[in-house]
């Protein structure tokens, strides 16, 4: 397999990956080819590498922004906006966690716990409601508390290695 042919299969496949995350596939696969570019991509560049138009890639370089994974750069002397994604991906993961979590994970927990509070205690089906919905609420509580923890420790963990850095 040639480089070309190597690297249109991995932004392909991430593309197909991230529709299963529950991104849009154009977005995924901005990102992946702007993961792999050694250089920063100017968005016509995107543009003829993905086939896509002006406004899908304005409109999903947007949001990779809004994700905080993808930063716009500029070179002198040019007019185009040139883009780069997060190359460290322990830093990648940490805030695609985050952003998913405040995305899907704490609108859900809301839900459940207003269903899973609700006055219904006359018949089975409502104490059954009320005990399932309940005891989803605390499990996704309880996997969203791991994640946060898990941030956290990643952050307290990069912090210390930059003081410790600075010290020397």
């Amino acid at each position: 397999m040639q480089f070309k042919e190597a690297k249109n299969k991995f932004v392909q496949t991430w593309g197909a990956l991230g529709s299963q995350w529950g991104i849009n596939k154009t977005m995924a696969q901005i990102h992946a080819l702007l993961m792999v570019s050694n250089e920063p991509v100017s968005m016509e560049d995107i543009m003829e590498e993905l086939q896509i138009s002006r406004g899908n890639a304005s409109m999903n370089i947007r949001a990779l922004m809004d994700w905080g994974i993808v930063y716009k750069e500029y070179k002198a002397g040019e007019r185009r906006e040139f883009f780069i994604a997060e190359k460290d991906l322990d830093e990648l993961a940490v805030k695609i966690s985050r952003e998913r979590s405040k995305r899907e994970i704490k609108p859900t927990l809301k839900v459940l716990k207003e269903v899973s509070s609700i006055e219904a205690y006359k018949t089975e089906e409502e104490k059954h409601f009320i005990e399932q919905t309940g005891k989803l609420y605390e499990f996704v509580l309880k996997a969203d508390n791991v994640l946060d923890k898990i941030t956290e420790y990643k952050d307290n963990w990069l912090a210390k290695l930059v003081v410790k850095i600075m010290k020397k």
